[in-house]
């Protein structure tokens, strides 16, 4: 198995003035990256495993030997939640269909929805991620995952598993360069970018 950095859907400058063209590049082009070589890095030792799929290997983290399991974990796990991450992004895209017909019955209105994903990104303490989630019952949640970990790694990972519908990067070299310390600000501007239409593409996975 091998993973590959894909083009991103975009300008660098296309999430403006929410999220700065510097930040997309190096959050790009550096951190991404590292994840995508350390990974491969690590898949070349383990040959075992050339046939499972990339949400394959992830869903099944368990099985890699233990001397390599947390390494691959958080490098492919990292590949992964940014290749949501990049393809969740874009900007004029409007709430509607599946997607805002599910939030508004698991959550009662779009604007409780949105009152619990911030607070439960504000609540990250140090690195992580926060998601919509589909889960087994088909049913949409918020979780929250620390490092590179992702819903889709089962229980015996996070408290909260499904299926990733889309995700908030808040690791700070995803938004200190613009926004510093002002967590909440990067959350909020979250809204404007997100992309509703993949949103619903992946709900009907």
């Amino acid at each position: 198995m091998n993973v590959e950095l894909p083009l991103l859907p975009y300008d660098y400058d296309a999430m403006e003035p929410f999220i700065d063209q510097n930040t997309v590049s190096i959050h790009y082009n550096k951190h991404h990256k590292n994840y995508v070589d350390n990974a491969n890095k690590i898949l070349a030792n383990l040959p075992e495993f050339n046939n499972f799929s990339l949400e394959e290997l992830l869903k099944n983290i368990n099985l890699i030997p233990l001397d390599k399991r947390i390494s691959l974990k958080n490098n492919l796990g990292g590949h992964y939640n940014h290749l949501l991450f990049w393809y969740g992004l874009k900007q004029g895209t409007i709430i509607d269909g599946k997607i805002k017909d599910m939030i508004e019955y698991n959550f009662g209105s779009v604007n409780n929805f949105k009152e619990q994903f911030e607070c439960s990104a504000l609540s990250c303490f140090g690195s992580g991620w926060t998601w919509l989630i589909k889960t087994d019952n088909n049913e949409l949640k918020i979780s929250s995952t620390s490092n590179q970990d992702n819903p889709i790694m089962g229980k015996s990972i996070v408290e909260i598993y499904g299926y990733p519908i889309f995700g908030i990067d808040l690791w700070e070299h995803s938004y200190y360069l613009k926004y510093q310390n002002r967590r909440i600000d990067y959350i909020k501007s979250f809204w404007y970018i997100i992309n509703w239409d993949e949103a619903n593409n992946r709900l009907n996975n």
